[in-house]
């Protein structure tokens, strides 16, 4: 993180997450709040949110929402990518359909990968650990850049929403900047936002798991679709709800703005759209103010936001608006490298990927950054420090799944029973066990990946 930023592209990550959470205006995610929650969610490893809420508005009212996620096809995929996977599986086990994006056109950009040589690596690579990860194909749909023109499309018409003094804001751009850097958060948020086309699922909520440094393309994507609405809706400090509508260049007609002047007639009956539109919610008093473009709903409330909000968007496409949800997001902590510095493909020192070997697995792992005390004696004495030990935390992120195994071996560590050695040999046993199994699972699906993809991905 620089200068008050969260820069996507950096090797350095920032583990202060309140600040964090209070700095970019994030919610904490409140465990209690979640049906069936996984073991990042109990573990506090998923931390923070953008709307969440939402989204669990529509599990709890079956409702249809979706999921996007993404890949970089170059390099080989290690533990920190299974986090995402984790939580992806996990909202599909609550009702999700699941969008994959393969960047291969960011990966042709940025890395110099080949298009063929991208395909080649999401699906052999990428796609086969997803499947033995746990991903059904039944509602995962695969895609690459390349060949779903919809996604550039969009981003061409969105990016007509944002400018160059935004983007030096949020990732500090300067005069230098590679245009391949410039133009990919673009792409991305055509990525982000397609899925809600009608030719790709319809309006729904789509949420991004994603580490905390990628939160800026987040905060673009909600911005800019933000943006593009018609018709705003906020709390108002009184109590209640007010819509507002948002004239703009190609909405004016619409929204009863005739020659730079209100059209009193064309008004009401944008009025009376509004108030039919939202009627479903059963609100009984509405107050209009036809001249000002504003509409009061006292009786609502900050939670009906988003269902005031879904039923505008759909009136704004059925009017020849763009009708877009903003994004919902789900933040995760940083499992640290095995040498203490971020993980990374390039660096395999740092991190164990999906088809270590045996040996590869247990020399990184005895060589990894320890909690435990300078002498035995020392720490039979003060114990070991879990914060610090990164087997224990890759047994807390990754391989112990059961949480009252993980507190008996937390607890064995710090009272200085269990030593630093006993520790990594407990993590190695876990993760061989862990990769043999994703070796198997790999091995069923190894002929049916075509499963997971597109019809215009295959």
């Amino acid at each position: 993180m620089a200068g008050g930023r969260i820069d996507p592209w950096s090797s350095e990550q920032s583990q202060d997450y309140a600040r964090i959470i209070e700095q970019f205006g994030l919610g904490s995610v409140d465990v209690s709040s979640l049906p069936n929650p996984g073991m990042l969610h109990r573990r506090g490893i998923v931390f923070a949110h953008r709307d969440l809420d939402v989204v669990l508005g529509c599990m709890k009212r079956s409702e249809p929402f979706g999921v996007l996620t993404g890949l970089m096809p170059s390099g080989r995929m290690h533990l920190g990518h299974s986090m995402v996977i984790d939580q992806v599986k996990w909202f599909q086990e609550q009702g999700a359909d699941i969008t994959v994006t393969v960047a291969d056109l960011e990966a042709l950009a940025t890395r110099d990968t080949s298009l063929e040589t991208g395909r080649k690596t999401a699906i052999e690579e990428y796609i086969m650990n997803y499947a033995a990860l746990g991903l059904d194909p039944e509602n995962t749909n695969v895609y690459f850049q390349s060949s779903r023109p919809e996604v550039q499309r969009l981003a061409f018409t969105l990016g007509r929403r944002t400018n160059l003094s935004e983007f030096e804001a949020i990732y500090g751009f300067e005069g230098d900047t590679n245009l391949a850097h410039v133009q990919a958060p673009l792409v991305q948020v055509g990525d982000i936002i397609h899925p809600q086309l009608e030719e790709f699922g319809g309006l729904r909520p789509i949420v991004v798991p994603v580490g905390i440094d990628q939160d800026p393309h987040l905060r673009l994507t909600r911005g800019i679709a933000g943006k593009t609405h018609w018709f705003n809706v906020k709390p108002r400090s009184k109590g209640g709800v007010t819509i507002a509508l948002s004239v703009q260049d190609g909405n004016q007609n619409a929204l009863g703005m005739i020659g730079g002047k209100v059209d009193v007639e064309s008004r009401k009956t944008l009025f009376n759209r509004i108030m039919a539109a939202i009627s479903p919610l059963g609100y009984s008093d509405l107050i209009a103010n036809h001249k000002h473009g504003t509409l009061v709903i006292p009786g609502a409330n900050i939670a009906d936001i988003a269902s005031i909000r879904m039923c505008l968007l759909a009136l704004e496409r059925e009017m020849g608006g763009m009708g877009l949800m903003p994004p919902c997001s789900t933040y995760h902590r940083f499992a640290v490298g095995l040498t203490g510095d971020k993980m990374s493909s390039s660096q395999p020192e740092t991190t164990i990927f999906m088809d270590e070997s045996f040996e590869d697995l247990e020399r990184k792992i005895k060589r990894s950054f320890s909690g435990g005390q300078p002498t035995i004696e020392e720490h039979r004495r003060i114990g070991g420090d879990c914060s610090k030990d990164v087997a224990f935390q890759y047994l807390q992120f990754f391989f112990e799944r059961d949480d009252n195994a993980l507190l008996e071996i937390k607890s064995e560590y710090e009272s200085g029973r269990m030593l630093a050695g006993e520790m990594k040999q407990v993590c190695i046993d876990k993760a061989w066990e862990w990769l043999q199994g994703l070796s198997e699972r790999r091995e069923m699906w190894s002929d049916r990946l075509d499963e997971f993809l597109a019809p215009d991905a295959l």
